[in-house]
């Protein structure tokens, strides 16, 4: 698929829906370069059309653009199926400390390549620049926004899978601990039927400092 159309796809996927305006903004592009691409996209059946609620002072209704369930298919979902037959045999043949476990392992041999190339003085927000290319490069359509503190991820490598297995919720809490060196709780989960996986993280004001700051990842 071209790039453009992949980007758009994307956006949709984050955004939940948007205009060709905002797109067109989003990609740098004129709206009817935009235009274009969302025809193609149609005829795929990939994206749906529909007006915006309520009426504008000026011009015919404004058209909002998202996805189909046919989109699915163009972001990643770590082989599904084996990771469902997988999970499924380790609890028939193991006690759930042992699962547990294995998961927590599992993560923090994932998270080596971010949590072992950081300076030790490193600032949290140069460690999670690190923490998105990571994600995004296993298909988490993330971003961090260092301003509010938050981690955006809209896109569960395990869909269809987790809601089923919560271990796959709790490897990815052990492998966002792991990424930001914090410790973390779960907060909201895609499996749940939630837009997104919310973990807050507890991160130290300083050496030696009493308290902590709570900062809310969302994945």
């Amino acid at each position: 698929m071209q790039t453009v159309r992949s980007r758009i796809l994307e956006i949709l996927k984050q955004d939940g829906q948007a205009s060709v305006g905002a797109l067109a903004e989003r990609l740098d592009l004129a709206p009817i370069s935009v235009r274009y691409h969302l025809d193609i996209l149609l005829s795929d059946n990939l994206i749906t059309v529909s007006k915006a609620k309520g009426r504008r002072k000026v011009g015919r209704p404004q058209q909002i653009y998202s996805l189909t369930a046919n989109a699915d298919s163009h972001f990643p979902d770590n082989f599904a199926l084996l990771t469902a037959g997988v999970v499924r045999q380790m609890k028939q043949m193991l006690p759930p400390e042992k699962i547990d476990g294995c998961f927590r392992k599992l993560a923090q041999e994932m998270a080596q390549p971010v949590a072992l190339d950081g300076p030790d003085d490193e600032r949290l927000d140069e460690r999670m620049d690190r923490v998105v290319a990571f994600l995004n490069e296993r298909g988490y359509l993330s971003h961090w926004e260092p301003t509010t503190g938050l981690l955006h991820t809209h896109n569960c490598p395990y869909t269809g899978v987790a809601a089923e297995h919560k271990e796959l919720c709790c490897m990815d809490l052990a492998l966002v601990e792991s990424l930001s060196g914090q410790s973390c709780d779960l907060v909201q989960a895609i499996a749940d039927g939630q837009s997104c996986c919310s973990f807050r993280v507890q991160v130290e004001t300083g050496e030696g400092a009493p308290g902590t700051q709570n900062v809310e990842l969302i994945i």
